[in-house]
């Protein structure tokens, strides 16, 4: 057993003992405005970015003049699945993947998913995995890319920005890194599609399917410390959703915050590693951290404010 692993059954055993499951009473709207409030957001729910513009960032990075003395572009995005916005009231100073872009000058924005900002009507879309990450990976919503919930393959004419990027040159190759099956590796997978039409096509996109965070972490690591490392990157850490749905998305719960902290450690190491490259000092980076939905009592998909807001922290923008 790893020590990670052992620390959670330590943690398990404790909110067992005091009896923390499922929803929590305190976790009220007025308690979560309170928490967003107290960080340093350089926006408010109001003012909110869509999910969708992540994927304009991204494009936006690839596609502006390299700065003096770069030599190659390189982008990230670390997922942390099922991360609510108010996650980031306890962000430490040490280990941590967000404090690390913000102390090299990075930006901290709130974004919301679903396809509408909290409280502008009723959900498009899910506020679940699937449609979280393709509406980044795309630029648009599920009246596009045709994903509303988990288990809805992307429409075939639908690509995300891996493979697109690649089609149109301006990258080699890409990077999918997850332990959930239902990106790829099922039938009703999202983008079983895509997956198939880069294999068929030699399209340079590789779909990593791993056993679990820390396998994710050392993939990402594996790759990134290759000279020719892929130029796009998708690493995907799960202590959030998961820690949430067996024990509660709440910030009252201890094991939910044990989940952030270790999103926040294997970032933080995937961050250490792109500055370790020899050729970090010559390559152009866009290192973005989000997540794909929060959440609310023991799931997520639905229309609360706890659900919609997730958070943008990028090195830029």
């Amino acid at each position: 057993m790893t020590f990670v692993a052992k620390f959670m059954s330590v943690i398990m055993f404790i909110a067992a003992f005091f009896g923390f499951y499922g929803n929590d009473a305190n976790d009220t709207e007025e308690a979560y405005l309170a928490a967003i409030d107290s960080i340093a957001y350089e926006n408010t729910i109001e003012t909110a970015i869509p999910q969708t513009e992540i994927y304009d960032m991204i494009v936006d990075h690839y596609n502006s003049p390299l700065a003096e003395g770069k030599t190659e572009k390189k982008a990230i995005v670390i997922g942390y699945d099922g991360c609510r916005a108010d996650a980031l009231t306890i962000v430490k100073d040490e280990y941590s993947g967000i404090n690390t872009i913000l102390e090299d000058g990075g930006s901290l924005n709130l974004a919301y998913c679903g396809g509408v900002n909290y409280p502008d009507g009723e959900n498009t879309q899910a506020t679940s995995t699937a449609p979280g990450w393709c509406s980044l990976l795309t630029g648009v919503w599920a009246e596009e890319n045709g994903v509303y919930g988990n288990g809805q393959p992307m429409k075939p004419e639908c690509k995300t920005l891996m493979t697109d990027l690649i089609e149109k040159g301006t990258i080699d190759s890409a990077s999918f890194i997850t332990k959930w099956n239902g990106h790829f590796s099922k039938k009703d997978s999202t983008y079983i599609n895509e997956k198939e039409y880069c294999e068929e096509n030699g399209i340079n996109v590789a779909f990593n399917k791993t056993t679990g965070n820390e396998g994710s972490m050392i993939k990402a690591a594996q790759d990134l410390k290759k000279a020719d490392c892929p130029d796009f990157t998708i690493v995907i850490y799960e202590g959030t959703d998961g820690n949430g749905h067996d024990f509660g998305f709440s910030m009252n719960n201890p094991i939910y915050r044990t989940g952030f902290g270790h999103n926040e450690k294997f970032a933080y190491d995937t961050i250490r590693t792109i500055k370790a490259r020899d050729t970090f000092e010559t390559e152009d980076w866009l290192i973005i951290i989000t997540s794909d939905h929060g959440g609310f009592g023991k799931g997520h998909g639905g229309p609360t404010i706890q659900e919609r807001m997730i958070f943008v922290a990028a090195n830029r923008y």
